[in-house]
């Protein structure tokens, strides 16, 4: 496969904290410590010579309508060729701290909205869909709230046309390798190892990988 990105494209990964990683927000060009530092470094070494621009605009404790609150600013105006969408797992978590989630309904509405003025811009997307571990043993009870959603991440994938990070199975998969909580000791926030697996996983969906 080839890479998806072209000369001088400006890549964006928006979302939530797993996104975020403590990136310095009074840094522009901060990218976090997470999947997409690592994305980006390892797609800019292999590339060096396409010169691609990435930046992060994840905030902690984000859901879907804060993106839509923020979207203009913060994904339109950089004018980016590429669009990672990460999103969905705190509209599930608030359900069951808060009493205050997402529904379904609510979750896809929002984000048809985000991809439908994406889209409008010829942006290309890359959607990644939440995931939970059994970490504590109480997550296994959010999946009647997350699996909803991840299907509506997927069925608008299958929409835009978009690339799919399967992030969802990808996660049980390594968790028959090590358990659970190596990859996210609280059953959603990778670890650093979890951090590598997404983003050798996101390299892969945009044809960067080896």
């Amino acid at each position: 496969m080839a890479t998806w990105l072209e000369q001088g494209d400006i890549v964006l990964f928006q979302g939530d904290s797993i996104t975020d990683a403590g990136r310095i927000r009074e840094n522009a060009n901060d990218l976090g410590k997470g999947y997409a530092l690592l994305a980006a470094a390892l797609f800019s070494a292999k590339y060096p010579e396409k010169q691609v621009t990435f930046f992060n605009r994840g905030i902690s404790g984000n859901r879907v309508p804060d993106l839509q609150g923020r979207w203009q600013e913060d994904c339109l105006d950089l004018k980016p060729n590429l669009v990672s969408i990460y999103i969905g797992i705190n509209d599930t978590w608030r359900r069951y701290d808060r009493n205050d989630g997402t529904s379904t309904e609510k979750f896809r509405d929002g984000y048809r909205q985000l991809l439908d003025q994406t889209a409008s811009t010829g942006a290309k997307l890359l959607l990644i869909e939440p995931f939970v571990l059994p970490v504590p043993e109480d997550r296994k009870l959010w999946r009647e709230d997350l699996d909803p959603k991840i299907t509506v991440v997927r069925e608008l994938a299958r929409e835009f046309g978009a690339r799919l990070l399967c992030l969802d199975g990808l996660f049980a998969q390594a968790s028959t390798r090590a358990e659970s909580a190596f990859w996210a000791p609280d059953g959603v926030h990778p670890s650093p190892a979890g951090h590598a697996l997404i983003a050798n996983e996101w390299l892969k969906v945009v044809g960067a990988a080896e």
